[in-house]
C-alpha cells in the first residue's frame, strides 16, 4: 500500500499502477516568485510547466501530493464539448459564443494529446464514448444533438445507436438508445498527472508538495501567500484548487462547490469479454451520472456514486457493486479490487469558474465532470495571459457563474437538498 491522502478516501487502482510516482519535497522555508500557484492538479501543474518553459521563476505549493484530489482519481473521460452540450448552451448564449465555447473544448482536448505525445507520456489513450439514455422520453434530445453537432457545429463523430446496437456495445440491455462518439476517449489520469510534474520540474519549475496554503493577502504592491512552511511573495498568483478551496479564498469557494464522486476497480474480466466489446468509455444521462470503462488490462473501473457532503460511505465498493449489478447482473458478485473517492468541482450552471478574486490573483475551476482536458488547457491558457498573450480564459471569464446561494453557513445543506431532489428524479 502506498501513501493515501487525508483527502480522499481508498487506495486506487490509479496509485497502484504507477509504481514511479515520486516525490516532492515540502518548501523550505519562505520564498519569492514572480508567479505563485496553490494547487498540484492538472491547472497548476500546467500553468508552471508553460511559465517555467518561457523562463519565468514559478513555484507551485500543493498541501498533499500531486494527484490526491481530482486529477489522479477520476474517471479518465476526455467527453466532448463542455458539460452542457454545445445545442443546449446556444439557447442561452447563442450560436456564435457557443460555437466558441465548443472550439475551446476541442482544442483543449488536441492539447492534452499533443502534450501527452509530444512528451512521451503513455497515458493509455483508448478512443470511442458511449454517452446512454436511461429514459425512453430522452431518445428526441439525443437524436435532435447527434444532427445538431454535424448540421451546426461542425462535429461530424456522433452517431445515434437505437436500442439494439446501446445493448451490443454495451454488453447490456439496460439502455434504451445513446450515442456514440467516435472523436473523443478516455486515459490513464494519474499517469497523466505524474509525467506533467515531471516535465513541469525539468522546465525549472520549484515545485512544493505538502506545504499547505493558509491565506493570500495583498501587501503594498505584492502578492502574500502564508503557508505553514513560511511566506511566498509574487507579482501574480493562480488559485488552482477547484474542489478542494476550502476556505482558503472567498470568491472561488461561493462559486465552485465540492461534490463527492466514488469509483471502483473489478478484477480483470476475462470470463466477461462481452462488457464494453470496443473498449469504449460510458456516461448516463443521470444528474446523478454513473461513468465506467474498461482498463487496459480488462478491469471494469465504475464510477457513479455520488454524495453531497464531506462523509465518505463506510464501504465505497457495497454502492459501487450494486449499481455495476443493476447494469451487468452477471457481475453481481464480481471482486472489487480496489475503490476511492474523491471531489469534483461544480458550479451552477455547469460551466467553469475563471475570474480575477482580487487584484493579480486568479481562480481557475468548476469544470464539472469535464476537468481531464479542460483544465489541462486552462492551466495552459493561464501561463498564455501571464505572458501577455490574448487567450481564450476571456471566454470563460465572460460567463456568467453566480455564487451558490445560502453563504457559508448554509450553502453545503442547500445544495445537498437541491442535488438529492435531482438524484431522486433519476428514478422516474
Amino acid at each position: 500500500m502506498s501513501w493515501q491522502s487525508p483527502i480522499s478516501p481508498g487506495y486506487s487502482w490509479y496509485e497502484a499502477t504507477v509504481p514511479d510516482r515520486p516525490e516532492y519535497p515540502a518548501m523550505p522555508g519562505s520564498r519569492k516568485a514572480n508567479v505563485a500557484i496553490v494547487g498540484g492538479g492538472y491547472t497548476g501543474l500546467q500553468a508552471a510547466y508553460n511559465l517555467a518553459k518561457q523562463g519565468v521563476d514559478v513555484t507551485l505549493i500543493d498541501a498533499c501530493r500531486f494527484g490526491d484530489g481530482a486529477s489522479g482519481r477520476n474517471g479518465g473521460q476526455f467527453g466532448t464539448g463542455q458539460r452542457a452540450w454545445a445545442d443546449e448552451t446556444e439557447e442561452s448564449l447563442g450560436h456564435e459564443r457557443a460555437q466558441a465555447l465548443f472550439d475551446m473544448a476541442e482544442n483543449a482536448k488536441r492539447y492534452v494529446l499533443d502534450f501527452a505525445n509530444g512528451n512521451g507520456i503513455d497515458i493509455e489513450f483508448v478512443p470511442g464514448q458511449l454517452s446512454v439514455g436511461h429514459k425512453q422520453s430522452l431518445e428526441k434530445d439525443y437524436r435532435d444533438h447527434a444532427e445538431a453537432m454535424a448540421a451546426r457545429f461542425g462535429y461530424p463523430h456522433l452517431t445515434f445507436m437505437e436500442r439494439e446496437e446501446t445493448a451490443s456495445r454495451l454488453g447490456s440491455n439496460h439502455y434504451h438508445f445513446g450515442i456514440r462518439d467516435a472523436g473523443t476517449g478516455h486515459i490513464h489520469p494519474m499517469k497523466l498527472l505524474v509525467g506533467l510534474a515531471k516535465q513541469a520540474a525539468l522546465a525549472g519549475a520549484n515545485l512544493f508538495e505538502q506545504t499547505r496554503a493558509l491565506k493570500i493577502d495583498r501587501q503594498g504592491g505584492a502578492i502574500v501567500i502564508a503557508t505553514d512552511r513560511g511566506t511566498i511573495t509574487a507579482d501574480r498568483v493562480l488559485v488552482a484548487c477547484n474542489a478542494y478551496i476550502g476556505n482558503l479564498e472567498p470568491v472561488s469557494a461561493s462559486h465552485v462547490m465540492p461534490i463527492r464522486s466514488f469509483i471502483g476497480a473489478t478484477t480483470v474480466l476475462s470470463d466477461h469479454p462481452d462488457v464494453i466489446p470496443g473498449g469504449e468509455s460510458v456516461d448516463d444521462s443521470r444528474f446523478v451520472v454513473r461513468y465506467f470503462r474498461k482498463s487496459r488490462d480488462g478491469r471494469l473501473l465504475f464510477g457513479g456514486r455520488e454524495a453531497y457532503t464531506a462523509d465518505n460511505p463506510r464501504d465505497i465498493s457495497t454502492h459501487i457493486r450494486r449499481q455495476i449489478s443493476e447494469i451487468y447482473p452477471q457481475l453481481a458478485n464480481v471482486e472489487i479490487t480496489h475503490a476511492w473517492g474523491g471531489s469534483v468541482g461544480i458550479t451552477m450552471p455547469r460551466t467553469p469558474f475563471c475570474r480575477e478574486v482580487m487584484p493579480g490573483v486568479t481562480s481557475i475551476g468548476g469544470y464539472s465532470g469535464h476537468g481531464v482536458m479542460l483544465s489541462n488547457y486552462c492551466g495552459k491558457l493561464y501561463a498564455d495571459l501571464a505572458l501577455g498573450k490574448g487567450t481564450e480564459l476571456d471566454l470563460l471569464k465572460a460567463l456568467k457563474i453566480p455564487a451558490f446561494p445560502g453563504g457559508t453557513r448554509f450553502r453545503s445543506a442547500l445544495l445537498f437538498f437541491a442535488l438529492s431532489w435531482y438524484a431522486l428524479r433519476d428514478r422516474f
